[in-house]
């Protein structure tokens, strides 16, 4: 099973020889075997790739991440085809139930308020009782939008009742930074399972190809948040983004199990979609967070 988070963050060329990436440096040469590889990082724009890199890593469906010259996520490689049965997924995707997605989205919502109500509880911030009474009144498809009301309160419990997420900081710029590095390993599970990201279950903005990987990751935006809480965050440069990075090697609990975050995010990936082919929300495995 792949585990290894690969980080290029100085100039170097890649390229590929028998079965693994060898990394050329101004003063070094790294090879690294490529089964053991679940994501690479490519963080400077001083990196170049060969295409026969770029096409053994899609084949071998690791997920790579191409940074802007400011060093933050903006777009990354995605198969055409991520499963050998890809039409057929996509057409049961495609057909999903209303019911079925909104029982789902439903489960989603309320597991990500939930592991906003614990972390504040980790915290020991009143507040969590507000989210607590939101849990209770949640309905059906969160016709209500409770979400939207308890990050209001989650967000000011966590960084104080200024704090907006619209504002130009380096918190803001932590959970972004976070939530991309997130998103991209729900991109990259959902492909693999040969279903498309652009069709979500509740988001559907025609400008984001990663609907679906958008309502997967709600619960595990807490990680994030976690993670952000307890970093001094004076400036916002290469050792704190490594920091976020780090999150998918954390360990969580999921059906019974320690796992680390990024093979957590696979299980519960196949469960989401097996609870969405099965018309089962019961189907779904959710983490429990690791204090």
């Amino acid at each position: 099973m792949s585990w290894r988070i690969v980080v290029i963050s100085k100039r170097a060329k890649l390229d590929l020889q028998l079965g693994q990436m060898v990394v050329r440096s101004d003063d070094a040469t790294t090879k690294i075997i490529l089964s053991e590889i679940s994501t690479l990082l490519i963080e400077s724009t001083a990196v170049s790739l060969t295409t026969s890199l770029i096409a053994e890593l899609a084949k071998r469906k690791i997920k790579v991440i191409f940074c802007d010259e400011k060093r933050n996520p903006s777009c990354e490689l995605v198969n055409y085809y991520g499963s050998h049965d890809t039409s057929n997924k996509m057409r049961k995707q495609i057909v999903w139930k209303k019911n079925t997605k909104e029982a789902v989205w439903t489960e989603i919502v309320s597991e990500k308020i939930r592991k906003q109500k614990e972390l504040l509880e980790i915290f020991g911030k009143e507040e969590s009782k507000v989210l607590s009474s939101y849990l209770e009144k949640i309905e059906w498809g969160d016709k209500t939008n409770r979400e939207g009301h308890a990050a209001k309160v989650y967000f000011n419990a966590l960084f104080g009742q200024d704090f907006t997420r619209t504002e130009d900081n380096c918190i803001n710029a932590a959970l972004n930074y976070g939530y991309s590095i997130v998103l991209s390993a729900f991109t990259r599970e959902i492909t693999v399972n040969g279903y498309l990201t652009q069709l979500g279950i509740f988001h559907d903005n025609m400008f984001n190809q990663f609907n679906l990987a958008s309502d997967f990751m709600e619960p595990f935006r807490v990680l994030v948040d976690k993670k952000v809480c307890k970093m001094e965050l004076l400036e916002f440069e290469h050792s704190e983004k490594m920091q976020l990075v780090d999150i998918l090697n954390q360990e969580v609990q999921i059906d019974g199990r320690i796992q680390y975050v990024n093979n957590a995010i696979k299980i519960y990936c196949k469960s989401v979609l097996e609870a969405l082919n099965e018309d089962d929300s019961s189907l779904i495995r959710f983490y429990k967070i690791e204090l």
